[in-house]
């Protein structure tokens, strides 16, 4: 069957060629010397060279033509020269790697999808591939963001084994939403753990490039991003990530009592209003403050931080009280170092973390209740979920004044 499918697609080309010459030399048989003759003519073919597509690889000779009219020359743009293999199965390859696929594995790999003939695709042509990445990167820390207009940010930072080093790599990243609910990465940058050092670093740059301070950011609490957002943008709101706090309270209490622990909290993160929240959070005080006061103070020493999140559209909650945006990119990123037990170098592992949070954005979809986040955009006041009026907030801002 495959060898069917092979010579199907070889045939299918030649034909295709050779329509195509025709085709250009019809489009040109007025074109004529002083004798009268032809300046556009066929030429006999090529050379047979392999080619690789998706069906496999073959061999062909794309037939060649003699055009004499002066600065023209005749380009197969089915075929160009020196092609060896089609566009498709030249993006397909870095992909494979990049999901798993180790380049000392694609010499048992291809020759079974492609054939035993598959030319093109040895591992230093691979890797050479992937040194394209590095151009991709430099333009994609580099550029602009005057144009753009974040309104939400997530933060967090991912740790890689790095092979050929004695450091672990932190990976800080920062993804946003704008306007109209599309969420795309900020900034994948090299990090000294998660310190405010590095943070502050990343938000200066960011700033200078013209981003504009984004009206909330949600991280976990043990960043060193918090000091680094007041220092930068200071004006920007701060939502802790519900599930880390979760984490942390859970983990200072005894297993027997975390199913109980986790109901209440899970009862606190997912409250209707402000209110019923720190309802919630009462009731955990009563439950565990006399015998596990560590696990409550974890608790409220963030309670606020925990509850900006009602100050914005209720369609938008579970997008804003986690980091999931982020940590579900992660999972991708976290599965290629298993595979490949780390990259040999941390710039390596950039590279790789960075194709793959470009990858996973192009499936990212935009935020629930978008068209509310134009309102928002404009100053809109939202108070447990639920757009405010604005005139009755100008009225009761008058009264407040007067009084």
């Amino acid at each position: 069957m495959d060898d069917l499918a092979r010579e199907g697609a070889r045939r299918m080309l030649t034909s295709a060629l050779a329509h195509e010459v025709s085709e250009y030399i019809e489009r040109h048989q007025g074109a004529r010397d002083e004798q009268g003759l032809a300046l556009v003519v066929r030429n006999g073919r090529a050379n047979a060279r392999k080619v690789t597509v998706g069906s496999g690889t073959f061999e062909v000779r794309a037939p060649r033509v003699n055009d004499k009219r002066e600065g023209e020359r005749f380009t197969s743009k089915i075929l160009p020269p020196y092609m060896r293999k089609s566009p498709k199965v030249a993006e397909v390859i870095p992909l494979l790697y990049l999901r798993g696929l180790s380049t000392g594995d694609f010499r048992e790999a291809l020759p079974a999808l492609l054939g035993k003939d598959a030319s093109g695709l040895s591992p230093t042509s691979i890797a050479k591939t992937t040194n394209i990445w590095e151009s991709d990167y430099r333009e994609f820390r580099n550029r602009s963001l005057a144009d753009k207009e974040y309104l939400y940010v997530w933060a967090d930072g991912i740790h890689f084994n790095v092979r050929l080093e004695d450091d672990r790599l932190c990976t800080l990243v920062l993804m946003g939403a704008l306007a109209d609910g599309t969420k795309e990465p900020i900034a994948i940058e090299d990090g000294y753990r998660e310190s405010t050092e590095s943070w502050s670093s990343i938000l200066r740059d960011l700033k200078r490039r013209g981003m504009r301070a984004p009206l909330v950011a949600t991280g976990d609490g043990a960043l060193g991003f918090w000091a680094a957002v007041r220092e930068v943008w200071p004006e920007t709101r701060e939502q802790r990530c519900w599930v880390h706090k979760l984490a942390n309270v859970l983990d200072k209490l005894p297993k027997r009592l975390q199913p109980k622990a986790k109901e209440l909290l899970h009862e606190a993160m997912n409250a209707p209003t402000r209110a019923s929240c720190l309802e919630a959070m009462d009731e955990f005080e009563k439950e565990f403050d006399a015998k596990y006061p560590k696990a409550v103070r974890c608790l409220r020493k963030d309670e606020d931080e925990l509850m900006t999140f009602y100050d914005f559209p209720a369609q938008q909650w579970t997008h804003l009280r986690t980091t999931n945006p982020i940590e579900s990119t992660f999972a991708t990123v976290r599965l290629r170092q298993r595979v490949t037990k780390g990259a040999g170098s941390r710039k390596k592992a950039l590279l790789m973390a960075f194709k793959l949070i470009e990858m996973a954005s192009k499936r990212w979809r935009r935020l629930k209740g978008y068209e509310l986040m134009a309102d928002l955009a404009n100053g809109c006041r939202f108070e447990d979920g639920i757009k405010q009026n604005n005139t009755e907030d100008t009225t009761e801002t008058s009264k407040k004044n007067a009084a």
